[in-house]
């Protein structure tokens, strides 16, 4: 069956940076396009970024431009969100999610999540 674990989250202050990584079984992983998404305190579940395939073609949300990075590894069936000049508003639990086909990096299977704080 399908397995996503994310790790690398934990506690950063304003402005400093984490790489989170999500490990993945169960499935051909140079198949599907994946995704990242976060539940922030208190909200809903938003997206984040995406990644097809390839590694190719990538998206991001617009508040997260700039400043995160989606990349995956084909041969480790990882998939990496780094993410830079961080703040308080990205504090959330981050999980990653896997895609539906080669195209489509939104689909039903996510992982726990890992959690990020950002706070002074």
């Amino acid at each position: 069956q399908v397995q996503l674990v994310e790790s690398g989250g934990g506690l950063v202050q304003p402005g400093g940076s984490l790489r989170l990584s999500c490990a993945a079984s169960g499935f051909t992983f140079s198949n599907y396009g994946m995704s990242w998404h976060r539940q922030a305190p208190g909200k809903g579940l938003e997206w984040v970024s995406g990644i097809n395939s390839g590694g190719v073609v990538k998206g991001y949300k617009d508040s997260v431009k700039g400043r995160f990075t989606i990349s995956r590894d084909n041969a480790k069936n990882t998939v990496y969100l780094q993410m830079n000049s961080l703040k308080p508003e990205d504090t959330a639990v981050y999980y990653c999610e896997k895609g539906s086909s080669d195209k489509n990096w939104l689909g039903d299977d996510r992982g726990q999540g890992t959690v990020v704080t950002v706070s002074s």
